[in-house]
């Protein structure tokens, strides 16, 4: 069964084939910040990223008649459960009324409509299923989880849901168990780190690596104290765009050694730069500490912990993280995002009647 997968990103699109299993072929088109700077709106690039998706499928001969499904990245929606959905009405308007926030993400299941909805060839219209898989909305935190020590701020589930879902599944076969049996602790270390508590296929903790909880990253400061933020906000010296971009985008590794690339740190720390060091060892240690609080939600009772993402390639830093946790339970390392895998194999799951898809209310 072909499968045409796509996923948004803020300068480029991601779409692939696969038949199955199998990527048939893959593209990945980037946009210029002055093209992309000629919309007001993310929800206005809809009708542009289309028509230059369209151009390469007609490049490429592959015919809507022939896909059996369409999967889309998902956007900011209201929270829901981690699961395959179709495309709706209620999800469309949600996605491109902003309801929920903007991103480009908003754009996948829009997308996805639209060329499952097919074109007029002479012998009718086909329509075929469009999906959107674990979006980064995806909320099963259980109840305690949901408290901070303030009514009026309540933790909130955003996190790497996506390949944190997909590679739980792909530790529970190594395991030879179904995910459903398992109890994982999965680590997302990219641009942004998020860490998982999954009980039996449910993700009922996880920092929300986007508004700054969890351990430092490339690019974001991770959670930070509380008498010291506060005493910044209120210290005239910032606004608020800027306090956020210190939190998001300006942080962590950025902040400290002025860059995010993981490559140039380590480089660095090879070369005797002893900030670079301290820096580099302070991350991995607030990536395990994040760890063995999972593991603490899951009262110690571990099947594995998964290390995952970009920054999983670097042997360094998983063997940092490793030594300080691997007493609680076997280390599994799946380094990467394979985003567009995960989406096609989410749509899959459906067609093959393994999974009931989940409908948007």
């Amino acid at each position: 069964m072909k499968i045409f997968a796509i996923n948004p990103g803020s300068t480029s699109t991601k779409i692939a084939l696969y038949d199955d299993e199998s990527c048939l072929w893959a593209d990945t088109q980037r946009y210029d910040n002055d093209v992309i700077g000629r919309f007001k709106t993310v929800a206005d690039q809809e009708q542009f990223r289309y028509d230059e998706i369209a151009k390469v499928l007609e490049a490429r001969e592959a015919s809507l008649e022939d896909f059996a499904a369409v999967v889309g990245r998902g956007g900011l929606m209201k929270p829901i459960k981690g699961g395959v959905y179709r495309v709706n009405a209620a999800m469309l308007e949600d996605l491109r009324g902003v309801k929920y926030g903007s991103h480009a993400s908003n754009l996948g299941a829009p997308l996805a409509a639209r060329f499952a909805a097919g074109r007029d060839t002479g012998a009718g219209v086909t329509k075929i299923p469009a999906f959107i898989v674990d979006p980064v909305v995806v909320d099963e935190l259980a109840d305690e989880a949901r408290f901070s020590g303030l009514p009026e701020m309540p933790r909130i589930s955003i996190f790497h849901a996506l390949n944190q879902k997909a590679v739980a599944r792909r530790a529970a076969s190594e395991l030879k168990k179904s995910v459903s049996d398992c109890n994982l602790v999965v680590a997302h270390m990219g641009g942004g780190i998020s860490v998982g508590a999954h009980e039996k296929g449910r993700v009922i903790d996880v920092n929300n690596a986007l508004d700054g909880e969890g351990p430092m990253s490339p690019e974001r400061s991770g959670s930070l104290p509380t008498g010291g933020l506060v005493a910044m906000c209120f210290s005239g010296e910032y606004s608020m765009p800027e306090i956020r971009k210190k939190i998001n985008g300006g942080g962590g590794l950025v902040a400290h050694l002025g860059t995010s690339d993981l490559r140039e740190v380590t480089k660095r720390v090879e070369a005797g730069d002893a900030q670079a060091s301290l820096v580099f060892e302070a991350m991995a240690l607030q990536i395990a500490k994040e760890i063995g609080r999972c593991a603490v939600v899951l009262k110690g009772e571990l099947d594995a912990i998964v290390l995952t993402g970009g920054l999983a390639y670097s042997d360094k830093l998983c063997e940092r993280i490793t030594s300080r946790v691997s007493f609680i339970a076997p280390v599994l390392r799946y380094p990467g995002e394979d985003e567009m895998e995960a989406l096609a194999h989410g749509a899959l799951r459906v067609l093959r009647g393994e999974e009931q898809p989940r409908e948007y209310e």
